[in-house]
């Protein structure tokens, strides 16, 4: 399990940092509208990390068929459960500066366990035997 934690948050690392930087040089680089370039940065940052989850943190050989509407499917669950976790927790903590960047890191945390259980559980499960 260490071993696939330590996987998870690398990979959570580079994709987060590759897509960073595609927003960074769209929107800053080159001018592209923000909400297009953090599009952008998204939908490369998610199709790495659906290939880092698919081939490096699971090593798992389910089809694309197969894991591709689950994994958007399961990175859509944790998001919304990330964006349900930061209103309550705005709600909780109180909208100040500091009670906003504390919700925040509540939510992202909310993703991080909800998309690793998912894809451990469901979208990358190993073939049982029958």
């Amino acid at each position: 399990m260490l071993k696939l934690l330590l996987r998870y948050g690398m990979a959570g690392l580079l994709n987060t940092a590759i897509g960073y930087a595609v927003i960074a040089g769209l929107d800053i680089g080159l001018g592209v509208d923000s909400h297009l370039a953090n599009l952008a940065g998204y939908g490369v940052g998610g199709a790495i990390s659906y290939f880092l989850q698919r081939s490096f943190v699971f090593e798992s050989s389910a089809s694309h068929r197969r894991s591709v509407p689950r994994y958007l499917l399961a990175a859509l669950t944790a998001f919304l459960i990330n964006q349900m976790v930061l209103s309550i927790s705005l709600q909780v903590i109180g909208d100040a500066t500091l009670g906003r960047a504390v919700a925040q890191l509540v939510a992202v945390a909310s993703y991080s366990v909800t998309l690793l259980v998912l894809l451990r559980l469901w979208v990358f499960d190993r073939e049982r035997p029958p």
